[in-house]
């Protein structure tokens, strides 16, 4: 562990990077893509609300407990980005919670699995957390799957509202000493 961490991170077919403003065309498509928003807990936002955040996250302090910091997820052989990682360490720098968002055209190629495994990989690299947790809506299907494929665990379901309708909660794990045994 370390407590400089510093991006990017290559996997095989993705980069973990740092946003920047000029990722703002490919940011707003995904991100005002219905479909990819569904069960998000964003919403489109406009172009000078998205160069703010994304020039704010460029250079936000990653990983510091309590807060959220948001990377990219880039193809690595062009450095277009085609998703996002949401990351927070919790307060107690015990736990982080992840979540992610990709682009439409990149479902089902295993972009998003090798895009959480790596942010996995960099969080128990870079602090001392005892584990990784993903909370997603139960409709969520391949949200789900992806999570399940990874090794992380149903840990308990509750209901909760989305967007001002009922729904289930998924709470997911994967533990420090659980990751040290997968591939």
């Amino acid at each position: 562990m370390t407590n400089s961490c510093s991006l990017p991170r290559n996997g095989t077919r993705i980069t973990l990077r740092r946003l920047s403003a000029t990722d703002l065309d490919h940011f707003q498509a995904y991100r005002h893509d219905k479909e990819v928003g569904l069960y998000q807990g964003w919403s489109p936002s406009s172009d000078s609300e998205a160069i703010s955040f994304l020039e704010a996250m460029s250079s936000a302090t990653l990983l510091r407990p309590g807060e959220w910091c948001q990377i990219g997820i880039a193809d690595r052989e062009t450095g277009a980005l085609i998703g996002d990682i949401g990351i927070c360490v919790g307060p107690q720098a015990d736990e982080a919670e992840i979540g992610f968002t990709l682009r439409a055209q990149s479902h089902g190629l295993g972009l998003g699995a090798e895009a959480v495994t790596q942010a996995i990989d960099f969080l128990f690299e870079h602090t001392a957390i005892t584990r990784v947790v993903s909370i997603t809506d139960a409709r969520n299907l391949a949200a789900v799957r992806l999570l399940q494929r990874l090794g992380m665990q149903l840990l308990r379901t509750r209901n909760a509202f989305f967007r001002g309708e009922p729904c289930q909660e998924h709470f997911f794990s994967l533990s420090r000493h659980d990751r040290a045994w997968m591939p």
